[in-house]
């Protein structure tokens, strides 16, 4: 079954290069095309993709803001979103993250990263490009100024354990394969620090982990 993916670029040309990319891929298609954030929340309602590809620097409404409005933290029903942009900027990418975004890559990213990065998306998980996420996560961690929320219950020793290498960006075969579990294991660990850090995936995971200063 294809993973729907609805695109939103201002730039005719970008939309038309990432939906000629994506639908190339024999397990995605590209179901809407938007100029604007606006027109993007409006196809998104309509068209329900499984996934959203926005770009930042959009007219009528940027792409941060559009990412709140489909997955912020009062969505119901929030659409994964992968954020995509030409500007390296921390606080573009911190917007986005922020915002509820699943994913953030650059456009010069390359076509395997951006399917790797819709499946991702698609799957629950999140893929933020390499070149800025060690350093993205670890300044925001400093530069925050309230103090991070505690958990709803105290983690456990394997949890922390998995905590770590999240945080990191692996995989969760990778975990698995460097703790000796299986990836169920792992994905059950995930599972149960999103309920105890009221995270809503893997990146607010390890937003955390960085602001407890455990990395």
């Amino acid at each position: 079954m294809s993973i729907r993916v609805l695109i939103a670029d201002d730039q005719p040309i970008v939309r038309t290069g990432l939906t000629m990319l994506l639908d190339a891929q024999p397990d995605i298609e590209v179901v809407g095309a938007a100029a604007d954030g606006r027109e993007a929340i409006r196809l998104a309602l309509q068209l329900r993709p499984d996934v959203g590809l926005f770009d930042i620097r959009m007219p009528l409404m940027d792409g941060i803001e559009t990412t709140r409005h489909l997955a912020g933290p009062d969505v119901t029903d929030p659409l994964p979103i992968v954020v995509i942009t030409t500007f390296d900027l921390d606080e573009y990418v911190h917007g986005a993250l922020k915002a509820g975004a699943r994913g953030f890559l650059l456009k010069d990213a390359g076509p395997a990263l951006l399917t790797q990065a819709i499946h991702a998306a698609a799957d629950g998980n999140a893929l933020i490009a390499p070149s800025v996420t060690v350093r993205l996560l670890a300044a925001f961690a400093h530069a925050e100024t309230s103090p991070p929320r505690q958990p709803i219950e105290p983690l456990t020793a394997r949890e922390e354990e998995v905590l770590v290498p999240v945080a990191q960006g692996r995989t969760n075969n990778e975990i698995a394969s460097e703790l000796y579990i299986t990836p169920s294991t792992v994905k059950a660990h995930l599972a149960s620090l999103m309920r105890k850090l009221g995270a809503r995936n893997r990146v607010e995971v390890a937003m955390w982990a960085h602001e407890t200063g455990r990395i």
